[in-house]
């Protein structure tokens, strides 16, 4: 399966300032992240980012969610 695209560009779909949903948060933390990988698609190299620079990121699992969200969304 060839994703479409990013991983970024599907997480800023779930941006949202006023939700204290995991994922919501996440995603917004991401938006200031000015390093963020935002053309990688891969889950490896996303997740060894995020476990060297997402500080922001209370748990890898609210990661694991949201990159099910997207291979969901890429079906």
């Amino acid at each position: 399966m060839e994703l479409r695209r990013s991983f970024y560009q599907f997480l800023m779909t779930l941006r949202n300032p006023n939700s204290h949903d995991e994922v919501a948060e996440f995603a917004n933390n991401a938006f200031y992240d000015h390093s963020f990988p935002k053309q990688d698609k891969n889950y490896d190299q996303l997740s060894r980012y995020l476990e060297l620079n997402g500080g922001y990121l209370a748990s890898m699992t609210i990661f694991d969610q949201a990159y099910q969200l997207y291979l969901d969304s890429e079906a």
